[in-house]
Protein backbone atom coordinates (compact mmCIF):
# COMPACT_ATOMS: atom_id res chain seq x y z
CA UNK A 1 0.00 0.00 0.00
CA UNK A 2 1.29 3.53 -1.02
CA UNK A 3 0.04 6.58 0.43
CA UNK A 4 -0.73 9.47 -1.26
CA UNK A 5 -1.52 13.15 -1.13
CA UNK A 6 -3.30 14.96 -3.29
CA UNK A 7 -4.44 18.79 -3.69
CA UNK A 8 -6.23 20.96 -5.73
CA UNK A 9 -4.81 24.48 -4.98
CA UNK A 10 -6.17 27.40 -6.17
CA UNK A 11 -6.22 31.64 -5.08
CA UNK A 12 -9.02 31.17 -3.42
CA UNK A 13 -9.51 27.46 -1.86
CA UNK A 14 -7.27 24.42 -1.74
CA UNK A 15 -8.63 20.85 -1.04
CA UNK A 16 -6.67 18.30 0.24
CA UNK A 17 -6.85 14.50 -0.22
CA UNK A 18 -5.26 11.36 1.60
CA UNK A 19 -5.40 8.70 -1.08
CA UNK A 20 -4.45 4.82 -0.46
CA UNK A 21 -3.11 3.64 -3.88
CA UNK A 22 -2.95 -0.75 -3.97
CA UNK A 23 0.31 -1.94 -5.05
CA UNK A 24 0.41 -3.84 -8.29
CA UNK A 25 -3.18 -3.20 -9.42
CA UNK A 26 -5.17 -0.67 -12.22
CA UNK A 27 -4.10 2.54 -11.26
CA UNK A 28 -7.08 3.89 -12.20
CA UNK A 29 -9.28 1.49 -10.48
CA UNK A 30 -7.39 1.31 -6.92
CA UNK A 31 -6.74 4.63 -5.51
CA UNK A 32 -9.10 4.60 -2.42
CA UNK A 33 -9.49 8.28 -0.50
CA UNK A 34 -9.07 8.29 3.40
CA UNK A 35 -9.29 11.70 4.32
CA UNK A 36 -10.04 15.37 2.54
CA UNK A 37 -10.25 18.66 3.70
CA UNK A 38 -11.10 21.87 2.22
CA UNK A 39 -9.42 25.24 3.18
CA UNK A 40 -9.27 28.89 2.62
CA UNK A 41 -6.43 29.52 1.10
CA UNK A 42 -5.68 33.03 2.28
CA UNK A 43 -6.01 31.87 6.05
CA UNK A 44 -2.07 30.33 5.47
CA UNK A 45 1.17 31.57 4.78
CA UNK A 46 2.39 28.66 2.25
CA UNK A 47 1.56 25.13 1.29
CA UNK A 48 3.75 23.56 3.80
CA UNK A 49 1.63 24.45 7.30
CA UNK A 50 -1.37 24.05 5.46
CA UNK A 51 -0.07 20.47 4.87
CA UNK A 52 0.69 20.23 8.48
CA UNK A 53 -2.65 20.87 9.54
CA UNK A 54 -3.76 18.20 7.43
CA UNK A 55 -2.28 15.48 8.39
CA UNK A 56 -2.29 16.64 12.42
CA UNK A 57 -6.13 16.76 11.96
CA UNK A 58 -6.04 12.87 9.59
CA UNK A 59 -4.62 11.54 12.70
CA UNK A 60 -6.65 12.90 15.20
CA UNK A 61 -9.74 11.70 13.07
CA UNK A 62 -8.30 8.61 12.14
CA UNK A 63 -6.51 7.76 15.02
CA UNK A 64 -3.17 6.85 13.61
CA UNK A 65 -0.23 9.00 12.09
CA UNK A 66 0.17 9.36 8.25
CA UNK A 67 3.52 9.83 6.19
CA UNK A 68 2.42 10.47 2.60
CA UNK A 69 5.11 8.87 0.31
CA UNK A 70 4.34 10.95 -2.92
CA UNK A 71 2.21 14.09 -3.35
CA UNK A 72 1.26 16.02 -6.25
CA UNK A 73 -0.55 19.32 -6.64
CA UNK A 74 -2.91 20.53 -9.49
CA UNK A 75 -1.98 24.43 -9.36
CA UNK A 76 -4.39 27.50 -10.74
CA UNK A 77 -1.18 28.89 -12.12
CA UNK A 78 2.21 28.68 -13.91
CA UNK A 79 4.65 25.90 -13.48
CA UNK A 80 8.28 26.31 -14.49
CA UNK A 81 10.95 23.55 -12.96
CA UNK A 82 8.45 22.05 -10.46
CA UNK A 83 8.01 25.65 -8.90
CA UNK A 84 5.08 28.13 -9.17
CA UNK A 85 3.77 31.68 -8.05
CA UNK A 86 0.28 31.40 -7.31
CA UNK A 87 -0.87 34.16 -9.86
CA UNK A 88 -3.77 35.05 -7.26
CA UNK A 89 -2.39 34.24 -3.90
CA UNK A 90 1.38 35.31 -1.94
CA UNK A 91 2.37 31.62 -2.18
CA UNK A 92 5.73 30.53 -3.86
CA UNK A 93 5.29 26.71 -3.88
CA UNK A 94 9.17 24.60 -4.94
CA UNK A 95 8.12 21.47 -4.69
CA UNK A 96 12.17 20.22 -3.84
CA UNK A 97 11.30 22.38 -0.71
CA UNK A 98 7.93 20.62 0.15
CA UNK A 99 9.45 17.27 -0.23
CA UNK A 100 12.12 18.37 2.43
CA UNK A 101 10.12 20.22 5.02
CA UNK A 102 6.84 17.35 4.72
CA UNK A 103 9.80 14.46 4.45
CA UNK A 104 7.67 13.34 1.18
CA UNK A 105 10.07 11.42 -1.05
CA UNK A 106 8.19 12.58 -4.37
CA UNK A 107 6.62 16.03 -5.22
CA UNK A 108 5.05 17.07 -8.33
CA UNK A 109 3.44 20.17 -9.30
CA UNK A 110 0.98 19.71 -12.64
CA UNK A 111 -1.06 22.63 -14.09
CA UNK A 112 -5.10 22.18 -12.90
CA UNK A 113 -6.33 21.63 -16.14
CA UNK A 114 -3.96 18.93 -16.85
CA UNK A 115 -4.80 17.31 -12.98
CA UNK A 116 -8.20 17.38 -15.37
CA UNK A 117 -6.78 15.34 -18.03
CA UNK A 118 -5.53 12.88 -15.54
CA UNK A 119 -8.60 12.76 -13.62
CA UNK A 120 -10.52 11.68 -16.94
CA UNK A 121 -8.95 8.46 -16.62
CA UNK A 122 -10.27 7.46 -12.85
CA UNK A 123 -13.97 9.17 -13.71
CA UNK A 124 -16.81 5.91 -13.04
CA UNK A 125 -20.29 5.87 -15.07
CA UNK A 126 -21.95 8.28 -12.79
CA UNK A 127 -19.36 11.19 -13.28
CA UNK A 128 -20.30 11.54 -16.66
CA UNK A 129 -22.84 12.11 -18.70
CA UNK A 130 -22.50 10.59 -22.62
CA UNK A 131 -23.62 12.97 -25.58
CA UNK A 132 -22.64 11.13 -27.75
CA UNK A 133 -21.58 7.35 -27.81
CA UNK A 134 -19.83 7.03 -31.44
CA UNK A 135 -17.27 4.37 -31.85
CA UNK A 136 -14.60 4.68 -29.03
CA UNK A 137 -10.90 2.69 -29.64
CA UNK A 138 -9.22 1.44 -27.39
CA UNK A 139 -5.98 3.23 -26.79
CA UNK A 140 -7.16 6.32 -29.36
CA UNK A 141 -6.72 9.80 -28.34
CA UNK A 142 -8.30 11.74 -26.05
CA UNK A 143 -9.26 15.32 -25.65
CA UNK A 144 -10.42 17.87 -22.95
CA UNK A 145 -12.00 21.11 -22.84
CA UNK A 146 -13.19 23.24 -19.94
CA UNK A 147 -15.11 26.36 -19.63
CA UNK A 148 -14.91 27.90 -17.16
CA UNK A 149 -13.37 31.04 -16.01
CA UNK A 150 -11.43 30.80 -18.70
CA UNK A 151 -10.93 27.76 -21.59
CA UNK A 152 -8.87 24.82 -20.69
CA UNK A 153 -7.70 22.59 -23.15
CA UNK A 154 -5.69 19.24 -23.50
CA UNK A 155 -5.03 15.76 -24.79
CA UNK A 156 -3.82 12.74 -23.98
CA UNK A 157 -1.88 10.13 -25.82
CA UNK A 158 -1.12 6.70 -25.36
CA UNK A 159 2.75 5.20 -25.09
CA UNK A 160 1.84 1.82 -25.20
CA UNK A 161 1.24 1.21 -21.44
CA UNK A 162 -0.58 4.15 -19.86
CA UNK A 163 -1.76 7.80 -21.16
CA UNK A 164 0.19 11.08 -20.93
CA UNK A 165 -1.40 14.40 -20.52
CA UNK A 166 -0.19 17.20 -23.04
CA UNK A 167 -1.05 20.28 -22.64
CA UNK A 168 -2.16 22.81 -24.94
CA UNK A 169 -3.51 26.96 -25.06
CA UNK A 170 -6.35 25.98 -27.53
CA UNK A 171 -8.34 28.14 -25.52
CA UNK A 172 -6.23 31.07 -27.07
CA UNK A 173 -6.77 30.32 -30.81
CA UNK A 174 -8.98 32.52 -32.45
CA UNK A 175 -12.71 32.62 -32.17
CA UNK A 176 -14.27 31.37 -35.82
CA UNK A 177 -18.18 32.94 -36.72
CA UNK A 178 -20.21 30.96 -38.34
CA UNK A 179 -23.42 32.91 -38.83
CA UNK A 180 -24.37 36.22 -39.34
CA UNK A 181 -24.86 36.91 -35.46
CA UNK A 182 -21.57 35.34 -34.75
CA UNK A 183 -19.72 37.81 -36.70
CA UNK A 184 -21.76 40.47 -35.61
CA UNK A 185 -20.40 39.40 -32.08
CA UNK A 186 -16.89 39.46 -32.94
CA UNK A 187 -17.17 42.98 -34.30
CA UNK A 188 -18.97 44.57 -31.02
CA UNK A 189 -15.86 42.51 -28.96
CA UNK A 190 -13.07 44.20 -31.58
CA UNK A 191 -14.68 47.74 -31.09
CA UNK A 192 -16.13 46.68 -27.49
CA UNK A 193 -11.97 45.61 -26.37
CA UNK A 194 -10.06 47.76 -28.52
CA UNK A 195 -8.34 44.69 -29.35
CA UNK A 196 -7.68 43.22 -33.03
CA UNK A 197 -8.17 39.92 -32.46
CA UNK A 198 -10.74 37.85 -30.56
CA UNK A 199 -9.61 34.45 -28.91
CA UNK A 200 -12.36 31.75 -28.73
CA UNK A 201 -11.92 32.08 -24.40
CA UNK A 202 -13.36 35.43 -25.33
CA UNK A 203 -16.75 33.63 -26.44
CA UNK A 204 -16.52 29.77 -24.30
CA UNK A 205 -16.08 31.09 -20.89
CA UNK A 206 -17.81 32.51 -17.94
CA UNK A 207 -16.73 36.32 -19.38
CA UNK A 208 -17.79 34.81 -22.68
CA UNK A 209 -21.31 34.20 -21.70
CA UNK A 210 -21.29 37.85 -20.26
CA UNK A 211 -20.04 39.50 -23.53
CA UNK A 212 -22.67 37.50 -25.58
CA UNK A 213 -25.31 39.18 -23.36
CA UNK A 214 -24.34 42.38 -23.35
CA UNK A 215 -24.00 42.21 -27.12
CA UNK A 216 -27.66 41.20 -27.10
CA UNK A 217 -28.65 43.81 -25.18
CA UNK A 218 -26.84 46.54 -26.25
CA UNK A 219 -28.02 45.66 -29.78
CA UNK A 220 -31.61 45.52 -28.38
CA UNK A 221 -32.34 42.05 -29.44
CA UNK A 222 -35.21 41.61 -26.22
CA UNK A 223 -36.39 43.24 -23.48
CA UNK A 224 -33.94 43.19 -20.22
CA UNK A 225 -35.37 41.05 -17.03
CA UNK A 226 -34.79 43.32 -13.95
CA UNK A 227 -33.56 40.43 -11.75
CA UNK A 228 -30.51 39.69 -14.39
CA UNK A 229 -29.99 43.33 -15.63
CA UNK A 230 -29.10 43.99 -12.24
CA UNK A 231 -27.09 41.94 -11.54
CA UNK A 232 -24.91 42.35 -14.51
CA UNK A 233 -25.14 46.13 -14.31
CA UNK A 234 -23.77 45.87 -10.84
CA UNK A 235 -20.59 42.92 -12.29
CA UNK A 236 -20.10 46.16 -14.75
CA UNK A 237 -19.61 48.85 -11.94
CA UNK A 238 -16.83 46.82 -10.04
CA UNK A 239 -14.51 46.88 -13.79
CA UNK A 240 -11.15 46.90 -12.64
CA UNK A 241 -11.48 45.10 -9.36
CA UNK A 242 -10.24 41.69 -8.68
CA UNK A 243 -12.76 40.22 -7.06
CA UNK A 244 -16.64 41.04 -7.83
CA UNK A 245 -19.62 40.50 -5.80
CA UNK A 246 -21.78 39.64 -8.28
CA UNK A 247 -21.86 36.74 -10.71
CA UNK A 248 -23.89 37.51 -13.94
CA UNK A 249 -22.34 34.56 -15.73
CA UNK A 250 -24.17 32.65 -13.14
CA UNK A 251 -27.31 35.00 -13.15
CA UNK A 252 -27.79 34.61 -17.13
CA UNK A 253 -27.76 30.75 -17.12
CA UNK A 254 -30.13 29.83 -14.44
CA UNK A 255 -32.50 32.55 -16.00
CA UNK A 256 -31.73 30.55 -19.09
CA UNK A 257 -32.33 27.30 -17.24
CA UNK A 258 -35.58 28.62 -15.94
CA UNK A 259 -37.22 29.79 -19.63
CA UNK A 260 -37.82 32.78 -17.76
CA UNK A 261 -36.21 35.86 -19.42
CA UNK A 262 -35.78 36.18 -23.16
CA UNK A 263 -32.09 37.47 -23.61
CA UNK A 264 -30.82 34.89 -21.08
CA UNK A 265 -32.14 31.84 -22.79
CA UNK A 266 -30.82 33.97 -26.50
CA UNK A 267 -27.21 34.10 -24.96
CA UNK A 268 -26.77 30.56 -23.38
CA UNK A 269 -28.15 29.13 -27.43
CA UNK A 270 -25.00 30.97 -28.65
CA UNK A 271 -22.94 30.14 -25.73
CA UNK A 272 -23.50 26.83 -26.11
CA UNK A 273 -23.68 26.67 -29.87
CA UNK A 274 -19.86 27.96 -29.81
CA UNK A 275 -19.37 25.65 -27.26
CA UNK A 276 -20.11 22.88 -29.08
CA UNK A 277 -18.32 24.31 -32.14
CA UNK A 278 -15.07 24.81 -30.65
CA UNK A 279 -15.33 20.80 -28.62
CA UNK A 280 -15.51 19.74 -32.71
CA UNK A 281 -12.63 22.06 -33.86
CA UNK A 282 -10.86 20.18 -31.54
CA UNK A 283 -11.73 16.58 -31.97
CA UNK A 284 -11.37 17.78 -35.63
CA UNK A 285 -7.45 18.26 -35.05
CA UNK A 286 -6.59 15.01 -32.83
CA UNK A 287 -9.21 12.51 -33.77
CA UNK A 288 -10.14 11.90 -30.38
CA UNK A 289 -11.70 8.18 -30.75
CA UNK A 290 -10.79 7.42 -27.06
CA UNK A 291 -13.39 10.57 -26.26
CA UNK A 292 -14.14 14.10 -26.10
CA UNK A 293 -14.60 15.15 -21.97
CA UNK A 294 -16.72 18.45 -21.71
CA UNK A 295 -15.26 19.16 -18.24
CA UNK A 296 -15.60 22.89 -16.23
CA UNK A 297 -18.12 24.00 -13.66
CA UNK A 298 -20.23 25.57 -17.00
CA UNK A 299 -20.87 22.26 -18.79
CA UNK A 300 -22.35 20.28 -15.29
CA UNK A 301 -24.24 23.24 -13.87
CA UNK A 302 -26.10 23.74 -17.36
CA UNK A 303 -26.24 20.06 -18.42
CA UNK A 304 -30.34 20.53 -19.47
CA UNK A 305 -29.07 23.46 -22.13
CA UNK A 306 -26.06 20.98 -23.14
CA UNK A 307 -28.23 17.87 -23.94
CA UNK A 308 -30.80 20.01 -26.12
CA UNK A 309 -28.71 19.23 -29.23
CA UNK A 310 -27.11 22.61 -30.32
CA UNK A 311 -24.23 21.69 -28.56
CA UNK A 312 -23.87 18.15 -30.63
CA UNK A 313 -24.78 19.72 -33.42
CA UNK A 314 -22.14 22.63 -33.56
CA UNK A 315 -19.82 19.57 -32.87
CA UNK A 316 -20.90 17.32 -35.45
CA UNK A 317 -21.53 20.19 -38.20
CA UNK A 318 -18.17 19.79 -39.88
CA UNK A 319 -19.32 19.82 -43.57
CA UNK A 320 -17.59 16.96 -44.80
CA UNK A 321 -15.97 15.71 -41.82
CA UNK A 322 -19.36 15.05 -40.03
CA UNK A 323 -18.94 11.20 -40.55
CA UNK A 324 -15.90 11.42 -38.50
CA UNK A 325 -17.32 13.74 -36.08
CA UNK A 326 -20.20 11.49 -35.07
CA UNK A 327 -17.69 8.62 -34.63
CA UNK A 328 -15.97 10.29 -31.57
CA UNK A 329 -17.80 9.74 -28.06
CA UNK A 330 -18.61 12.49 -26.45
CA UNK A 331 -18.96 13.19 -22.55
CA UNK A 332 -19.71 15.83 -19.84
CA UNK A 333 -17.93 15.60 -17.26
CA UNK A 334 -20.27 15.60 -13.85
CA UNK A 335 -17.69 15.27 -10.57
CA UNK A 336 -16.42 18.69 -9.64
CA UNK A 337 -13.40 16.85 -7.95
CA UNK A 338 -11.85 15.63 -10.93
CA UNK A 339 -9.11 17.78 -10.73
CA UNK A 340 -8.18 16.56 -7.02
CA UNK A 341 -9.05 12.96 -8.92
CA UNK A 342 -5.93 13.45 -11.45
CA UNK A 343 -3.60 15.07 -8.84
CA UNK A 344 -3.93 11.29 -7.21
CA UNK A 345 -3.54 8.90 -10.41
CA UNK A 346 -0.32 11.98 -11.56
CA UNK A 347 1.01 10.83 -7.64
CA UNK A 348 0.59 7.52 -7.85
CA UNK A 349 2.55 7.60 -11.26
CA UNK A 350 5.76 9.29 -9.91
Amino acid sequence: MTLLLAGDIGGTKTILRLVKAAPGADQEAALEPLYEVRYSSHDFLGLEPMVKTFLKAAEQELGEPFAPEKACFAIAGPILNNKSKLTNLTWTIDADLVSEELAISKVALINDFAAVGYGVLGLSEPDMHTLQVGKPEKNAPIAVIGAGTGLGQCFLVHTGETYQVLSSEGGHADFAPKTELEFQLAAYLLDKNNIERISVERVVSGQGIVAIYQFLRDRNFATESPEVGNVVREWESQAGRSEKSADPAAAISQAALEGSDRLSVKTMQMFVEAYGAEAGNLALKLLPYGGVYIAGGIAAKNLPLIKEGSFLYAFTHKGRMAGLMERVPVHVVLNPQVGLIGAALCASRL
